[in-house]
């Protein structure tokens, strides 16, 4: 479904990816591990065309997209959900989950995919007149999904979904994710909880410094010592 091959990123004069490749396949949720700078969320904005120093070839269903802007692979059918949620705190949760239908031109689809949100996340339909920013952060986690799931893509990029939420919501979101992914949604996973990330995951990619160190299987991840003792916390 997607795949990245040799792709370097650049801000400026900062190198930041150096050569990568990874892959995503149909049905998958595929995980990417790695420290902080280590190079994750670039990986992400480079598939939705968000950083301009990019060389190398990022391809979706075959067609290549690397240097598209990002409202073209957004039409293609790839949707993010960005780090640190970014909701739009003065609008409603309704306005906020339209904004992620805004290139969608078919009403009834809409409709739809509202409704599918809602079968999802209850408790959006409970606020869906209260204002974003009111909203508990796990809620904000949760609107934040919701409107990626608005655009009715096929691939969905989550960076850090469960950043600064409490145990209990951390599982949910989780428990959520995999949701997702068994009504057909294709999902790359970038996360510091390596543990949660691993055990939804099929598969999963280790960044260090700019490039992938390690791939494999979610088994293999959790039985690769090096990995497991460095994101997983096992010794």
């Amino acid at each position: 479904m997607l795949s990245l091959r040799r792709v370097h990123a650049s801000y400026g004069h900062v190198h930041v990816l150096r050569g990568i490749d990874m892959e995503v396949k149909e049905g998958e949720i595929v995980c990417l591990l790695g420290a902080n700078g280590a190079g994750k969320t670039t990986a992400l904005k480079s598939i939705m065309g968000m950083v301009d120093g990019l060389e190398g070839e990022i391809r979706f269903l075959g067609e290549p997209i690397l240097g598209l802007l990002p409202y073209k692979v957004v039409n293609l059918g790839i949707a993010l959900v960005p780090e640190g949620r970014r909701i739009f705190p003065d609008l409603t949760v309704f306005e906020n989950l339209m904004m992620g239908a805004y290139i969608r031109h078919n009403r009834k689809r809409a409709k739809e995919s509202m409704e599918h949100v809602f079968s999802i996340f209850p408790k959006l339909k409970e606020r869906q007149w209260q204002r974003g920013g009111t909203l508990s952060g796990g809620e904000q986690q949760m609107l934040a999904i919701g409107r990626a799931l608005m655009s009715h893509g096929r691939l969905l990029l989550m960076d850090e979904p469960s950043m600064g939420l409490a145990p209990i919501v951390r599982e949910e979101i989780f428990y959520t994710i995999r949701t997702i992914n068994q009504a057909g949604t294709s999902i790359l996973l970038v996360e510091q909880n390596a543990i949660l990330a691993s055990a939804v995951s099929h598969r999963g990619y280790v960044m260090e410094t700019g490039r992938v160190v390690f791939s494999g299987t979610a088994k293999e991840l959790a039985t690769n010592e090096e990995v497991a003792k460095a994101y997983l916390g096992k010794r």
